[in-house]
Formats: structure tokens, C-alpha cells, sequence
């Protein structure tokens, strides 16, 4: 165990996605607990600093470019700058080639990350090699009970109260969002498309799900989509049949955005990514749908059934696939066929639960 009481440099670095820059800020929060004069920087890439903006663990952001960083003369400007700040204690959960390298040229004393398939890396990017859990043990998930032991392998934690929940901070600003003001119905926002096509369900079943709740529900409805994936929201709602119940002219196209959006929403019912992290992380109760080559006990977080519930695949027809890393890259690469055999007859049970507890019916 580490107990040093003087380091004050750390760095975390977490460069994809939006969902995993959110996860891995429990490092953040807790690492402050644990060192309250430190100064925490994050490195993230640039499409994903609105999850961090104003969290009051993280001291500076580092911002890059994915696309930038992949030439090598980028990469070692950004090595020599992380070596010249003088890190004392660098965390790595991305453990990637990039990162691994920016920790083993750092200087930091201490190099935390995580081991790759129970192997040592080759070189000695790290002088902590954290193996993944075997199986989760809280209701965080996975996911995150992998970042906080990142932190309990390498600390004395005794001494302070884990915080295992991500958390978004807003500005006073962005607590007065207004937009949503004017209309007399609550607001529902609909994750209708995932961050990649592996991650969105058949727009047919999405459409039936949309149908479903304006149907039975008293609710205006909010579509999310990236900004690149406009047209096939716009697909999607001229298939609903109630189009008065869904506002399509209130759109965010920032994460900070959607944060501020999404925190004036009663819920959100989506794909499962970053917006269900985001929702969670502003306490709004969320219905996650599954990719199935996504693992569910690693990404589902603080589930009681009641405000944080889901389905997968697996859950339902168990026999049909393994959890196997082999057959979910198969799946990955081209996840059509296990997504139809999730249907809205086998969503919609469990979502009808989920809306019940939350929701007026008309």
C-alpha cells in the first residue's frame, strides 16, 4: 500500500468514451478525499470534457484530439509536456499504447493501470499492474468497481468514505434552463440511437417503443442523437404515429447541453452509453436497452429495479449466445441478427414497469 501524505501532482487519464471519461472521475473525487491539497488534472479527448466541466475534483483538463494524437510528433509534444508538470501519481484505466506511453516516459513515481488479460505489459509503463475483477460485488457495477479498485490496490483508504457515484456539477446558469418551461406535460427523453450503429437498436422497434409511450403515457417527448445522426432522427419520428407528442425543436447538440437538457427530464429510456450515465449522474431514473455484445454486469450501474432498471439479451434468451470475449466481437462486428431477436414484446414488460413507477398514464 501506498501512504505517502505529500503527493500533489496526479493525473488520470481517460481518453474515450464520454460515458467511460464520466466512470472514471469516481477516481477523481476519491483521490481528492484521499489527498484534499492535491491538484488533480484529467486528460480526456476534446468531444468529451463536458461530463468533467466544472467538477469540483478536477483541478485543469488536458484536451486533445483523437485524430491529432495518432501522428507521432503530437504524441511525443504531449509526453514531454506530462513530463514536464512533474505528475507524482499517474492513473491509466484507458491502458492503452498512448497512455501506457505517456506513463512510462512521465516520471511519476507512481504509475497506476490496468493489467490486459491477467498479462504484464511488456514494458514498465506502470508500478502498479491492477488486474480487472473477476466478478462485480456492489450495486455501482463493474465498471466502476474496477476504478475504485485502482485506487483501495495502491492506498491506504482507511481513512475516508469511498464515493462510488459519478457526479455531474451545474452551474447556477444551467439550473435555470428554461426551455421546457412553456409546455404543461412532463418531459421523457428517448436515447432513440446509440453513439454507434452497434449500439442502436432496429429503428422499427424504436418507433414501436415511441409509439407505445405516447400512447398510454401523459408526456411530450425529446429525441437524443448526435448532431451527425439528424436525418435518421427525423427517419424515425415521420414512422411515429403521434408526431404532436414528440418536440423535435428542442435539441442540444453539446454535451453540456444535453447535461442541462436532461436534467430538466423526468427520465430517460435509451440505448445503453453515455446518456444513461449522464442521467444518472444528475439523479434522473433511467431504462437502459442493451447492445448484446455489451456486457451487462460491467456498465450497469446502481440498478434496484425501481429508478435504474434494463433489459438484455441474454436475459431473456440465455441460450442463445455466450458472454465469451470471441463470440461478442463477432457479435460487435455486425450485431443485426441479436438485436432483432430483441423485440418489443420483450422490452416493453419491463419497460411498462419501469414508465408505471414514474409516470402518469392518460
Amino acid at each position: 500500500m501506498l501512504r505517502e501524505i505529500n503527493m500533489k501532482n496526479i493525473l488520470v487519464i481517460q481518453n474515450k468514451r464520454i460515458g467511460d471519461v464520466l466512470i472514471a472521475s469516481v477516481i477523481a473525487q476519491n483521490m481528492k478525499k484521499l489527498f484534499p491539497e492535491s491538484t488533480i488534472d484529467y486528460l480526456v479527448y476534446d468531444y468529451t470534457t463536458g461530463v468533467i466541466e466544472n467538477n469540483p475534483n478536477i483541478d485543469n483538463i488536458i484536451v486533445i484530439n483523437d485524430k491529432e494524437l495518432k501522428k507521432i510528433g503530437n504524441l511525443l509534444a504531449l509526453i514531454k509536456t506530462i513530463r514536464k508538470r512533474k505528475y507524482d501519481i499517474i492513473f491509466d484505466p484507458y491502458a492503452k499504447m498512448q497512455s501506457r506511453l505517456i506513463c512510462l516516459f512521465s516520471k511519476a513515481t507512481k504509475r497506476i493501470g490496468f493489467k490486459k488479460r491477467e498479462k504484464n505489459p511488456p514494458l514498465p509503463f506502470y508500478t502498479h499492474n491492477i488486474s480487472f475483477l473477476k466478478q462485480k460485488s456492489k450495486n455501482c457495477g463493474k465498471a466502476i468497481e474496477d476504478r475504485i479498485n485502482m485506487i483501495t490496490s495502491a492506498f491506504d483508504c482507511s481513512e475516508i468514505a469511498i464515493d462510488e457515484i459519478p457526479k455531474i456539477t451545474l452551474t447556477q446558469q444551467e439550473l435555470e434552463y428554461n426551455k421546457l418551461e412553456h409546455y404543461d406535460k412532463p418531459f421523457i427523453m428517448l436515447g432513440v440511437l446509440g453513439s454507434t450503429p452497434q449500439k442502436s437498436m432496429p429503428y422499427e422497434y424504436i418507433v414501436t417503443i415511441i409509439d407505445y409511450i405516447t400512447k398510454h403515457y401523459n408526456v411530450n417527448v425529446l429525441f437524443n442523437y448526435a448532431p451527425h445522426q439528424k436525418n435518421d432522427a427525423i427517419s424515425i419520428y415521420e414512422q411515429c404515429a403521434d408526431k404532436d407528442s414528440i418536440v423535435m425543436d428542442i435539441y442540444e447538440d453539446s454535451i453540456r447541453g444535453f447535461i442541462t437538457l436532461m436534467n430538466k427530464c423526468t427520465l430517460l429510456v435509451g440505448n445503453e452509453g453515455g446518456t444513461i450515465h449522464i442521467a444518472k449522474a444528475v439523479n434522473k431514473p433511467t431504462f437502459t436497452i442493451f447492445s448484446p455484445y455489451v456486457l451487462k454486469e460491467h456498465w450497469a450501474s446502481f440498478e434496484d429495479g425501481t429508478t435504474h432498471t434494463s433489459i438484455h439479451l441474454l436475459e431473456e434468451k440465455p441460450d442463445l449466445f455466450s458472454k465469451e470475449r470471441s463470440e461478442r466481437r463477432k457479435i460487435e462486428e455486425d450485431p443485426t441478427f441479436m438485436y432483432k431477436q430483441l423485440t418489443p414484446e420483450l422490452i416493453l414488460p419491463k419497460l411498462k414497469v419501469f414508465l408505471n413507477n414514474h409516470l402518469k398514464k392518460h
